[in-house]
């Protein structure tokens, strides 16, 4: 199992490989959606994976790419029709950016890397600890954002009334896109700094 634990530090699809930060901007200014999203690019991650890994050894060469594709957009479909019917608030929050799992270049990075030579249990594993490893920083991004930007956390308020009745005010700048970048930038930073202090 710990083999398969890379994608949440040392290789971190969004922090180490820098893939997937479309996403990251777009989706975090509020923790529910973060998370859901997180699930869902894990869900079509770990079964593209697993369905790739299955039948790797009949794919001809020549159209791997569109038999891959193909797999993605039958999972992600499943995943915004679940939405759609059971979370339909969420699932117009994150609009298209469901759609956008197609192409989410962590997924078909794995399906490429990994998943056309490996076995279908490690494939699995590694398509559900990418999805992890995003999802993770989706979620901590979402976090502050939220919390800084709203004073709220899951749309509860957590920060005291009493602290905005003697003049806090929410940072306006942490719910626009930019802000997202400017975390996952100090995300990678302080990734670097503990790296270096290690070596």
């Amino acid at each position: 199992m710990k083999k398969y634990l890379g994608p949440l530090s040392k290789d971190n699809p969004i922090l180490v490989q820098t893939l997937g930060v479309c996403s990251a901007l777009a989706v975090t200014a509020q923790l529910k959606p973060a998370v859901v999203m997180a699930l869902s690019v894990t869900v079509v991650c770990a079964f593209s994976n697993l369905i790739i890994s299955l039948i790797r050894n009949t794919i001809p060469p020549r159209i791997r790419i569109i038999v891959q594709l193909l797999i993605v957009s039958f999972w992600v479909v499943l995943v915004d029709l679940f939405l759609q019917a059971y979370f339909y608030d969420i699932s117009k929050l994150l609009s298209v950016f469901v759609g956008l799992i197609i192409t989410n270049c962590i997924i078909m990075g794995r399906l490429e890397a990994f998943a056309l030579s490996h076995k279908p249990w490690p494939s699995l594993m590694d398509g559900v600890m990418n999805g992890l490893g995003y999802g993770l920083v989706l979620v901590i991004v979402a976090f502050f954002r939220e919390l800084l930007g709203s004073g709220t956390l899951w749309n509860y308020q957590v920060i005291p009334k009493a602290l905005y009745q003697i003049g806090y005010l929410n940072n306006g700048l942490m719910i626009l896109p930019p802000m997202a970048l400017i975390l996952v930038g100090i995300m990678i930073w302080i990734r670097g700094e503990r790296k270096g202090v290690k070596e």
